[in-house]
């Protein structure tokens, strides 16, 4: 029988989520990052600049004014909300999700929860996975995407909507032109790498759910020793904070004639909070099956050995058992253990990782943009009463 490698030998534990790829590259090559220091807080501020400051400064003097609300550069909440917010949280999450995610995937082997002869195939895993973190291919696809929304933008504009501070219908500006083919750009390929590399994450976690796992129904986590996955999405509460910025300033910019009403709030925040959440339930949702087998496994078995043990006491104490008394059962003498405590543990274990207790954090960032856009025209208390409401539901 062939031997496996010893595990010590498997590269398993180690994943550098945002290391690798092009941009990865580049960044690199320009000195804005190393392998071991990402410089998130650095580069946040060169892609803030790039993407917010340069605009302001080409389209002097004009772009200091403050009125009307939205029409001038100062006051266009879609480019504070894309541009300084969302931008900066993008590159500044990518340090948290990082080493969140290292933490998690390290949690698996220091257990250990898989078993030695399926570490080879979680190596695979994890290789597989670093691979295409890295692809060419999908961050050309995510530059491609962000151009073809700037195209988009830029046609919408040349028509007679959208950006009156950067020109006439059929004329853009200079900044104008600077913000649609470079900033917004940047904007689109931040998010869309972003979100392909936590595609790679979930991947991987279903990868490793189709493993053997060594579980156990008795753990004290209640979730047969994963728990510490049910937190995870907490990793990206900075990430989905940057995009929930972009989505609640344009929204605000859309609304800004109108009254919003605290029912229309309620639908916006709650509609967008199920989308988030539903976003991180995937990838926890392969380890469901494993779960509800451990749970029913645990419960027949520990329910067999009840029978086994409870028949034993009947007769001890009765010198027979009242129902099929001629079933052959184990000597008087063998001692079973009691399995009560197990089979109830078993039986409350949830097989479901996701509960909104465990990534209060991740909730809370992804509504306050919307909370803070939703005070300007609700009273703080109406708006407050909401969130706590869709935070404890």
């Amino acid at each position: 029988m062939a031997k496996h490698a010893p595990r010590e030998s498997v590269q398993f534990a180690d994943y550098p989520a945002y290391q690798g790829g092009p941009f990865f590259e580049l960044q690199e090559w320009m000195g804005l990052l190393k392998k071991d220091a990402l410089n998130a807080p650095r580069r946040a501020l060169i892609y803030i600049a790039i993407a917010w400051l340069v605009p302001l400064i080409l389209a002097l003097p004009d772009s200091l004014r403050l009125q009307p609300f939205g029409e001038t550069y100062l006051t266009d909440v879609s480019l504070w909300g894309r541009f300084v917010l969302a931008i900066g949280a993008l590159v500044l999450a990518e340090q948290q999700v990082e080493d969140r995610l290292r933490v998690k995937l390290r949690h698996f082997a220091a257990a250990p929860l898989i078993a030695p002869e399926a570490m080879p195939a979680a190596a695979t895993a994890v290789s597989d996975a670093l691979r295409l973190r890295s692809s060419r291919l999908a961050e050309t696809v995510c530059l491609a995407l962000g151009y073809l929304a700037a195209l988009s933008a830029v046609t919408h504009h040349l028509e007679g909507g959208g950006l009156p501070w950067a020109g006439t219908a059929g004329h853009v500006t200079l900044a104008g032109w600077w913000a649609l083919l470079v900033s917004l750009p940047l904007f689109w390929f931040l998010l869309l790498r972003g979100f392909w590399r936590h595609y790679v994450w979930s991947r991987l976690l279903r990868a490793i759910a189709s493993l053997e796992l060594r579980l156990v129904a008795n753990h004290p986590d209640g979730k047969g020793g994963l728990a510490f996955l049910a937190d995870y999405p907490n990793a990206y509460r900075t990430f989905m904070f940057g995009l929930s910025c972009a989505i609640a300033a344009a929204f605000a910019k859309h609304i800004a004639a109108e009254a919003l009403s605290i029912r229309t709030l309620t639908t916006i925040m709650g509609g967008w909070l199920a989308l988030v959440l539903g976003f991180f339930a995937y990838p926890l949702s392969a380890f469901r099956a494993p779960l509800q087998r451990l749970r029913e496994a645990t419960m027949l078995v520990a329910a067999t050995q009840a029978t086994q043990r409870l028949r034993q006491d009947e007769r001890k104490t009765l010198s027979r058992n009242i129902v099929a008394d001629s079933t052959e059962e184990p000597a008087a003498d063998t001692e079973i253990p009691d399995p009560g405590k197990l089979y109830e543990s078993a039986r409350k274990l949830s097989p479901g990782l996701l509960s909104r207790g465990a990534i209060l954090p991740l909730s809370a960032m992804t509504l306050l943009p919307f909370a803070i856009v939703g005070i300007t025209q609700i009273p703080f208390d109406d708006v407050l009463s909401l969130v706590k409401k869709l935070l404890l539901l």
